[in-house]
């Protein structure tokens, strides 16, 4: 059967989150967004680990649910209503020093049952205070980490996380490597998969031959509920952690991803957001990878740095790759419909009258019929509807640390702050 899954989010317990994030909210946004599978995250975290086993409760399938006595059915509209299934996962951060220089890679870890979260963070524990976060950081080599998983998971899965950050991934500009096996050495035939992060979407990372055997998948690493599903991955298979497994592995039953554009991604481009600088690849080597306003050096972004290590052309159809489809989140489109503020009352409130006649966001974004739209919103909510579902938006790209700037209606330019004259 065909469903959608995110695989990376985060608890309460990591930094910078919501202290909503628990097994009923995701619970609940699950349901909301259209997701039928979503990631525990942060399972290396005593208490988060304690609540997990608290709540929720084994199918028997690799994957849990969300016990009886913690749903809280009315909170979900009628037509948004659907099984939600929880996979253990966690993300986990390592800095070490290799090959004379810092590495920061991030990865994520996913399991099919308690027992074996257990073994790898009594394993963990004896390397870093996993107290402290709900992604732990330690001084542990990535490679190692991977050694970690497959000698106490037969079944676990490792992943490249966010595989293009700057400052925390395997192929990131200033902490990472430029191949898979320079990190990871004689394991790297078990990295089945990589995440690409908010920055890239699948276009990107196949200009990279090296990456042709490796499934791209996406995940939304939501640090609130309501962000969960910004990226989701498609599968046409069994609900199962195994059947999860082998369609990452083989690519059979993967359907492709939901992407953000990735311009939106906050290091899409390279830049210095001090100084509100936002630089294409052309314009840093322009500038010699330094700041124009305080002659410091750039963060490089995503896009340059998959250019650096390309081998292959924008554009390169690789015969058999799943598709990926660039959206919008819903409260976003109807926030610039209604000319107000994504977060406000107005919009929250037409959000939740929209799921409650069409059904989950994904549905409505994806596949409810455009005259179903106009007629339980506007001709305008139609319009930008289509205009998603085609791509015929304009953004401005996000660059150190700085989300993109997007629009459906109007055009938006490039960032300029101070000192963003100087580069013309």
């Amino acid at each position: 059967m065909r469903f959608i899954a995110d695989l990376h989010i985060h608890s309460k317990y990591s930094r910078a989150t919501s202290k909503d994030l628990n097994p009923e909210s995701l619970w609940k946004w699950a349901q909301l967004k259209g997701i039928s599978v979503i990631g525990t995250g942060d399972f290396t975290h005593p208490k988060w680990f304690k609540e997990l086993q608290e709540k929720l409760e084994s199918c028997g399938n690799g994957l849990y649910r969300l016990k009886k006595g913690f749903r809280k059915q009315d909170d979900v509209p009628e037509a948004c209503r659907a099984d939600v299934f929880f996979f253990l996962s966690v993300e986990i951060s390592c800095i070490y020093k290799k090959n004379g220089r810092v590495r920061k890679v991030h990865s994520l870890v996913f399991v099919p049952d308690f027992s074996d979260a257990v073994k790898i963070s009594r394993e963990l524990s004896r390397i870093g205070n996993l107290n402290a976060d709900g992604r732990p950081i330690l001084g542990l080599d990535a490679k190692e980490l991977l050694r970690i998983v497959l000698g106490n998971s037969p079944d676990g899965m490792f992943v490249p996380a966010h595989a293009w950050t700057p400052h925390f991934s395997v192929f990131g500009a200033n902490s990472g490597f430029d191949s898979l096996e320079e990190c990871f050495e004689e394991l790297t035939p078990h990295i089945y998969a990589i995440e690409t992060g908010l920055s890239s979407d699948p276009a990107m990372n196949r200009q990279l031959s090296s990456l042709d055997r490796l499934t791209l998948i996406s995940n939304s690493d939501a640090h609130s509920p309501a962000k969960i599903g910004r990226e989701a991955n498609i599968f046409d298979a069994d609900i199962s952690y195994w059947s999860i497994a082998d369609a990452i592995k083989t690519r059979r039953g993967f359907s492709g991803t939901i992407e953000f554009f990735p311009e939106e991604g906050k290091y899409h481009y390279d830049g210095h957001r001090l100084c509100g600088v936002s630089l294409s690849p052309e314009e840093t080597l322009k500038h010699n990878y330094l700041c124009p306003v305080c002659g410091k050096k750039v963060t490089i972004g995503v896009m340059h740095r998959v250019e650096e290590l390309a081998d292959r052309k924008h554009g390169f159809k690789l015969k058999g790759a799943p598709p990926f489809h660039s959206l919008i989140p819903l409260p976003e489109i109807i926030s610039e419909v209604l000319k107000t503020g994504v977060g406000s009352k107005k919009v929250n409130g037409e959000y939740l009258r929209l799921l409650g006649e069409l059904g989950n966001e994904f549905a409505i974004l994806m596949d409810v019929p455009l005259r179903e739209i106009e007629k339980a919103g506007t001709p305008e909510l139609r319009k930008a509807v289509s205009r998603v579902r085609s791509g015929n938006v304009y953004i401005a790209p996000g660059f150190d640390g700085e989300f993109g700037k997007v629009k459906i209606f109007e055009e938006v330019r490039k960032r300029e702050l101070k000192g963003q004259e100087l580069l013309f």
